[in-house]
């Protein structure tokens, strides 16, 4: 799961079904100043309440410089422990932009664009000016930062551009569900998990949400805040839900847009998604089946049974794009899943189907690299793959039984079919170098200030029925509903939406409990 942003951008697919992403939005630097100019403002940092042996992180005092991709914002590094049990283990580092307030400052705005393992340095950086509000940038320093593990800050390191590019498109060689196909695609996870323990080591064990939550609080202390405000998007709502549970008090203004549930079994996440997106595919077909553009005729089942044929014939004979690759149907499947993030972008996917119909694969894949963070010649944007697989293996609990993954395997098929055949892959979290520490369970965040929710009724990725589960266990849950379809609700073209998250994040004051906004 991912949010998408301003255009289609980059996830895996490798872990698709274990929790919510959202994408960082690529734009170009448009050199906009983000604050006064003159000397590069700091503020003390806020220590209040610190275990001794955290002093030093919170007491960091903050160097800011011009950022060299975009002058316009400022950059710092910030020092956290690898492992809060025993800060002897040694030091990592987040990476950290501000988009300075144009007016003064009541106080930080932290955000994270979801995955795990999306880049919120990424996503300040290159669309913080227009992806928030002028309000909110009059009044917050937006802060980005890449989490433990992502991007700038000290990162999950596992395949090099060459190995990834195998990784993630290279066609099985076995008939598709057999049992040497199983060997072959779980082999292929088990090289990817060994190459994560030998390239990153002892960091691999301590990439977990909680982990990153309490890091956001030694960010919040460094900022000179009292309290955090912050906005996350898809599995951001989890890292959000996970501080106000870890330190409520300490909670300010939260807003977690695309929720996941973090109560629900790990055995019931990926069915949920996979009916998710099966539903949101059913949106799609629908709105091609108006057009005059789509490939398919008939009604919504005729529809999906020909773009079910179409991925069989890719699984057969897939397609040589013009670089060079192969288009199987995988590939095809993941170019397919990144269109229903943002309905903006079922068109390209209109297209692509239609090419791919007549033995034209350029527009799937190029969805697909979108999705995976792939540029031209091999090279990939981020290492969001490595991390997406680095937090899930060690959040998720290992507990699912050969029956309960039988039983999973059929609702899929049962409720998803056209998703069924391309849900699952190799086991990539059976093979990570370290056990699970995660917990499943309800969080309530007994004395946090009121935190606002937000769901959207087609949401593929974070379903709709996460974001009422979440309102309802948090102590002081609002929940806010956009009708629509794609994933996630601020920015997407909702002035409704729009205007209730500005309004609670500037003035504390939510909408009133399970409005909705058509």
């Amino acid at each position: 799961m991912r949010r998408w942003g301003v255009v289609i951008a980059s996830v895996t697919m490798s872990a698709l079904a274990l929790s919510g992403c959202m994408y960082v939005a690529i734009g170009e630097a448009d050199g906009t100043t983000g604050g006064p100019s003159g000397v590069i403002p700091t503020k003390a940092p806020v220590t209040t309440g610190v275990a001794d042996e955290l002093l030093p992180y919170y007491g960091q005092e903050l160097v800011w410089e011009q950022c060299d991709e975009n002058p316009g914002m400022d950059c710092t590094m910030v020092t956290v422990p690898m492992n809060y049990a025993d800060t002897s283990a040694g030091d990592i580092e987040l990476a950290v932009v501000r988009l300075r307030a144009t007016d003064e400052a009541q106080g930080s705005l932290l955000m994270n664009p979801g995955g795990p393992g999306g880049s919120g340095y990424d996503y300040v950086m290159q669309a913080g000016t227009y992806m928030f509000s002028e309000d909110l940038q009059e009044e917050f320093d937006i802060i980005g930062f890449d989490p433990r593990g992502v991007g700038s800050s000290t990162a999950v390191v596992c395949f090099d551009a060459a190995q990834m590019d195998s990784y993630l498109y290279d066609i099985p060689k076995n008939p598709r569900g057999s049992d040497e196909w199983i060997a072959e695609v779980d082999g292929r996870a088990a090289e990817f998990a060994q190459a994560c323990s030998d390239n990153t080591g002892a960091l691999l064990e301590h990439i977990t949400t909680e982990n990153s939550a309490r890091d956001m609080d030694v960010l919040r202390g460094v900022l000179g805040d009292e309290k955090l405000n912050y906005i996350g998007f898809s599995y951001g709502t989890f890292l959000g839900a996970t501080y106000a549970k870890l330190f409520p008090e300490r909670a300010g203004r939260l807003v977690l847009d695309g929720a996941i549930d973090p109560a629900i079994p790990s055995a019931d996440v990926g069915k949920i998604q996979a009916v998710g997106f099966e539903n949101a595919l059913r949106a799609f077909m629908e709105g091609c089946l108006a057009s005059s553009d789509c490939p398919y005729s008939g009604d919504v089942d005729e529809a999906l049974a020909d773009l079910s044929e179409l991925l069989a014939e890719l699984d057969a004979r897939p397609i040589e794009v013009t670089d060079g690759r192969m288009l199987g149907a995988d590939s095809a499947f993941t170019g397919v899943v990144s269109a229903m993030y943002q309905e903006g972008a079922w068109p390209i996917l209109t297209a692509g189907l239609a090419e791919a119909e007549e033995g034209d694969g350029d527009t799937l894949m190029y969805l697909a690299d979108s999705y995976n963070g792939r540029e031209a010649g091999g090279v990939f944007s981020d290492n969001s793959t490595e991390a997406f697989n680095a937090y899930n293996c060690m959040d998720y609990p290992a507990d699912m039984t050969d029956a309960e993954i039988d039983e999973v395997d059929q609702f899929v098929q049962d409720n998803a079919p056209t998703i069924a055949p391309y849900w699952s892959g190799g086991d990539t979290c059976g093979a990570w170098a370290f056990p699970p520490s995660g917990t499943r369970g309800a969080i309530a965040a007994e004395g946090a200030a009121p935190i606002l929710v937000v769901g959207t009724t087609n949401d593929p990725a974070t379903p709709y029925e996460w974001a009422v589960s979440l309102a309802d266990q948090l102590s002081s849950g609002v929940l806010l509903t956009r009708v629509g379809e794609g994933h996630t609700a601020y920015g997407q073209g909702n002035a409704c939406i729009d205007d209730a998250i500005d309004t609670f994040l500037l003035e504390g004051t939510p909408p009133a409990d399970q409005t909705t906004c058509n």
